[in-house]
């Protein structure tokens, strides 16, 4: 078994779906809220699932800047390997399917299934020289490009 949890994240909640393996969803979709309580009935799907697969799941998700920030924040705390993926991905895998379905539990079983058609990397956190770096290019790039309109 490879068990997958795709998560749908939105502004205050966010909706998930398990898979034990690949065709196989694990119950129904799910929603929390990004709240302490929230939070803990996601802890339980993710025991559930690790229960009736014996491993660990691993989560996949959309990059949707700072909304995700408290769910990848409580999932880095318990030490779970998830992965975030471009939206541009997953868009493109919704536009090729027949039926034109966007609610948040069908991306939440989008992503899940994606899990098993790609591969993909563990998201790595990026360490404090790595990012201060990335902000100086994009300042001088910024800069060079005022210079180069005036």
């Amino acid at each position: 078994m490879n068990p997958v949890i795709g998560l749908d994240i939105s502004k205050e909640e966010s909706h998930g779906q398990a898979f034990l393996a690949r065709g196989k969803p694990y119950r129904g979709t799910f929603h929390f809220e990004h709240t302490r309580d929230g939070l803990a009935n996601l802890h339980q799907v993710l025991k559930d699932v690790e229960s009736a697969s014996k491993q660990r799941p691993l989560i996949i998700l959309e990059a949707t800047g700072h909304y995700q920030s408290p769910v990848v924040q409580f999932l880095e705390e318990l030490h779970y390997i998830y992965i975030v993926i471009n939206p541009l991905i997953s868009n493109r895998l919704r536009k090729s399917q027949l039926r034109k379905v966007k609610t948040d539990a069908a991306d939440a079983y989008l992503l899940g299934e994606l899990y098993y058609k790609e591969e993909f990397e563990p998201f790595k956190k990026r360490g404090v020289q790595l990012l201060n770096l990335r902000y100086l290019t994009r300042q001088y790039e910024s800069l060079s490009k005022m210079c180069v309109q005036t």
